[in-house]
């Protein structure tokens, strides 16, 4: 399978496919709202302002699996993002990353690009950057702030 195959339910529970992205550039974050890298939220909506006119798109999964720092609904996951950060780019349904429940994107993601872990999702706020052609580029630990990702954003989007 290929990225462009696979399907997910925006935070609203609309089904989105992710063939609606060919042709961008992707950033992909499991997020949490009540983790220490939370505030990653405003620098993400940060660089999607800057580079969605040049194609980029940011795609945000909210998990609750790392001590349970997004308890909410996902009602409420959206608000907060808006509320506190602004949020413009998209927001999917809250989704485990590890586990035998794995969303099928995150088994994918962690099979292109293997992290320290054996495969596993470290932490919130993993990010996964894909080229215009849906392949994973490269994978971006946690405490990595999306701010440092901008030149290898710039050089897909060229």
């Amino acid at each position: 399978m290929n990225f462009y195959e696979f399907l997910a339910k925006d935070i609203n529970g609309q089904d989105i496919k992710m063939s609606k992205y060919k042709g961008k550039v992707v950033l992909i974050v499991n997020t949490a709202s009540k983790c220490g890298f939370t505030p990653q939220f405003k620098e993400l909506e940060e660089l999607y302002n800057l580079y969605k006119e040049k194609g980029l798109e940011v795609l945000g999964f909210p998990c609750n699996q790392f001590k349970s720092q997004d308890p909410a609904s996902n009602a409420e996951i959206n608000n907060f993002c808006q509320l506190n950060y602004g949020v413009t780019f998209t927001m999917f349904e809250k989704i485990n990353v590890k586990g035998p429940d794995t969303h099928p994107i995150y088994k994918y993601l962690k099979d292109e690009a293997k992290g320290m872990l054996n495969n596993e999702i470290k932490w919130n706020f993993t990010k996964f950057l894909l080229d215009s052609n849906g392949n994973v580029i490269k994978r971006y630990a946690p405490t990595t702030s999306p701010l440092k990702i901008k030149q290898d954003i710039e050089k897909l989007l060229k």
